[in-house]
């Protein structure tokens, strides 16, 4: 069968054209998924370097409270209450 209407082999032309576009544009779309999985796994690194980071300077935070209050204590100091809010 051979195609020998003008008008089918501009329609076949459209048709195999727009399939390829179809195709370019779900390979970009791969390529953009697989870019933004790769930034989301960054930023989940990132954030879990942080929150060891504060895990780190909660505990060191409870340490100096610890020694202030074991000094107080030597002192007879009483422990600063904390303000009450209305």
């Amino acid at each position: 069968m051979a195609i020998t209407d003008p008008l089918e082999v501009v329609i076949l032309s459209i048709i195999v054209g727009t399939l390829a576009a179809i195709v370019y544009s779900l390979r970009v779309l791969v390529i953009l998924e697989r870019r933004i999985a790769r930034m989301d796994l960054n930023v989940e690194r990132i954030a879990r370097k942080i929150a060891a980071e504060e895990m780190k300077i909660e505990e060191e935070e409870a340490k100096i409270l610890a020694e202030q209050r074991m000094i107080e204590a030597k002192l007879g100091i009483k422990p600063k209450n904390a303000k009450k809010k209305k």
